[in-house]
């Protein structure tokens, strides 16, 4: 009876509730690195490893994923994604409390909600596209805008409870946040899903191997990885380096407006997509891009606010990059399935890892000078314009020959 009352807007809505599931587990630890290296006495290199941890497992889940999820099925893949996440955040809570050794707590606990994460980013797009909607492209924007007010929202509604309640009782706070995730597990067991292909119709590898566009959107997804997350995960300390602001005003100014400009654009282009052609839009989003890129690397030391409004600008402008491309590659290859989004996802998570790193790296060879390492930024959105650029120009040949021909 539950079943049959439930349409495709109670689906979409838990969709939304997987992607603020994605934003907690990808920002609440990293607001505590300092405390669990003042409480636990964990280097700090050692803390950072967890991101490295995260991706690693997430990059994992996404390429085995692609091969398990048709053959267990979306839903129990759905459920149990959500109670990894939510069993992950709890961990975080106990586990560096009661092992001897915290660092191997949190290590286990970075592990366990990152499958969840890795599972969430495979199947919560295909999904939403999935459903019967008028403008697919419109839906998939305004999915992947909430992982951004599910940041906003961590990294503000965080700040409030450790100043009202403490910073040494976030562990409360991450039993808080593991709430989400298990009453989206139940939701899920309920909602109504819908076959994204026809039985049998599903690419397989070799097809999609073979398939040139494949590539060039593989090459895509990570260029729009790394061209977000290069600013997103330095915006804190870039804005406390330039504004010579605290930790908390940092994360404010930071990664909370990266994050609410970035979901204004999936907004945005939600509203306008009907009228904008994929293509154009992420061409234009590359170009933005360079530009706020340029604003954060080359603000003078006379004005460092221009390199904040830039980390704005970069949300901006990349916050169609994830999203439009996911949507690009479903209209022009429809038989994807489920192994296209996985191995679309597991490109744009080896963009997430490799671009901070990148920045970092560079930044560390300078003298930990942030500017030089986010001005080889700039290579990611440019390398998307250059490879759009050629698409379109490929495009427009076929239509030539197609015309000649006739």
């Amino acid at each position: 009876m539950v079943m049959k009352r439930l349409g495709a807007g109670s689906t979409v809505f838990c969709c939304y509730i997987g992607y603020i599931t994605q934003a907690i587990i990808g920002n609440f630890a990293p607001l505590l690195f300092l405390t669990f290296n003042a409480s636990y006495g964990i280097s700090l290199t050692l803390i950072g490893t967890m991101i490295t941890v995260n991706f690693g497992v997430q990059l994992l889940v996404d390429l085995l994923a692609s091969k398990f999820v048709d053959k267990i099925g979306y839903r129990p893949c759905l459920i149990a994604a959500h109670l990894f996440a939510g069993v992950g955040l709890i961990a975080l809570a106990i586990l560096p409390q009661v092992l001897a050794h915290p660092a191997a707590g949190l290590f286990i606990a970075s592990a366990i909600y990152a499958v969840g994460g890795g599972l969430i980013e495979v199947l919560v797009s295909p999904v939403v596209e999935s459903c019967p909607s008028e403008n697919k492209k419109a839906a998939m924007s305004l999915l992947h805008s909430f992982f951004c007010w599910g940041q906003v929202g961590v990294v503000a509604l965080s700040t409030l409870f450790f100043v009202l309640f403490g910073i040494e009782n976030w562990a409360i706070l991450a039993c808080v946040w593991a709430i989400f995730p298990c009453v989206n597990a139940l939701l899920f067991a309920f909602v109504p899903l819908f076959p994204l292909v026809q039985e049998g119709q599903t690419a397989s590898f070799s097809e999609l191997f073979k398939n040139k566009l494949f590539w060039l959107c593989i090459v895509l997804m990570i260029c729009a990885g790394a061209a977000e997350l290069s600013v997103a995960q330095w915006a804190s300390a870039f804005a406390e380096s330039a504004l010579h602001v605290s930790k908390t005003l940092g994360d404010l100014l930071g990664p909370c407006l990266f994050a609410l400009l970035m979901g204004v654009s999936r907004v945005i282009f939600s509203i306008f997509s009907g009228k904008m052609k994929i293509k154009t839009a992420l061409m234009f989003s590359s170009l933005g891009c360079i530009g706020g890129y340029c604003m954060c690397a080359f603000a003078p030391d006379s004005a460092p606010w221009l390199g904040l409004v830039g980390c704005g600008v970069v949300g901006f402008f990349v916050g169609v990059m994830w999203p439009g491309t996911f949507s690009f590659a479903s209209l022009k290859m429809p038989r994807g399935g489920t192994a296209m989004f996985a191995l679309l996802a597991m490109a744009g998570d080896i963009g997430c890892t490799a671009g901070p790193s990148a920045v970092g790296a560079l930044s560390d060879v300078f003298g930990g000078d942030l500017s030089v390492g986010i001005a080889f930024g700039i290579f990611f959105p440019a390398l998307m314009f250059l490879v759009l650029s050629f698409m379109r120009a490929s495009s427009k040949k076929k239509e030539q020959k197609a015309e000649q021909a006739n």
